[in-house]
């Protein structure tokens, strides 16, 4: 089996391939003070929940923007697996051509992303990923890179108002009745959500200006299944995108 990882600023996010199939994924904290014994623990305990035996798994690959937590996951890794886990950043083979002005400056998930959109569509795509920050990656009909745009994520946001604005005590993020809130809470829930469902249809109608031509839109992450009912733009939501695309590059390091 190979164990895909993927280290956001929020959460992490585990997956366990059998081959092509997805058998088993987890969801932990991202404990930026976790040390490799922690990591260790929590490793061994997963694999005792999904019932696997640590030994089939063979392979590990991370995507980590959190570097604190790069070098203990790694470790872990190695003394739960024995191998070396690889690592997605430079020098990785990802069969896609990154035009960035600095390829060094893009995240570990969002090549994974575009690597696994691509491979899905055989198309020019964007890949809304609902994180800590919400990053839209576009990919060309070619295959190539292209950059995107990275903004505040939804809790983010919504965090912010909550902090500055004295008189407005936390909400749960959920679809309000209607766009024209009749109490606090529903208002509040309207700009954040409806809000935020406007700042998604409007930069992917920018992005496809530019693409000029065909252009696939799928999401990702948490909050993705939220927004995407209320989308016009976003056409599939795929949960283990990332993962996918995780077990992709591997493969292509082989």
């Amino acid at each position: 089996m190979l164990l895909t990882i993927d280290v956001g600023n929020t959460h992490t996010v585990l997956g366990l391939w059998d081959g092509p199939k997805l058998a088993h994924d987890f969801r932990i904290e991202s404990s930026k003070g976790r040390t490799s014994d922690e990591i260790l623990v929590l490793l061994l305990t997963l694999m005792d929940v999904a019932g696997v035996d640590r030994r089939h798994v063979h392979a590990s690959i991370v995507a980590s923007v959190v570097p604190a937590l790069t070098d203990p996951i790694c470790h872990a890794a190695r003394r739960a697996f024995g191998h070396e886990t690889m690592q997605v950043g430079p020098g990785i083979k990802t069969g896609m051509p990154i035009l960035y002005e600095n390829p060094r400056e893009v995240g570990a998930d969002r090549i994974a992303n575009a690597v696994a959109a691509f491979e899905r569509c055989k198309s020019a795509v964007v890949v809304v990923d609902f994180g800590t920050g919400t990053n839209f990656d576009c990919v060309s009909p070619k295959g190539e890179f292209l950059g995107g745009v990275i903004a505040p994520g939804m809790q983010i946001s919504a965090e912010a108002l909550f902090s500055r604005a004295a008189r407005l005590s936390r909400i749960p993020i959920a679809k309000p009745p209607r766009a024209i809130g009749r109490n606090t809470q529903h208002s509040v829930q309207s700009g954040i959500v409806f809000g935020y469902v406007g700042l998604v249809d409007g930069l992917v109608d920018r992005i496809r200006d530019e693409i000029e031509g065909p252009c696939r839109v799928l999401a990702t992450g948490g909050l993705a299944r939220l927004v995407a009912p209320e989308s016009r733009t976003i056409e599939e939501v795929v949960p283990d995108l990332t993962l996918e695309g995780l077990r992709l590059l591997y493969e292509r390091n082989q």
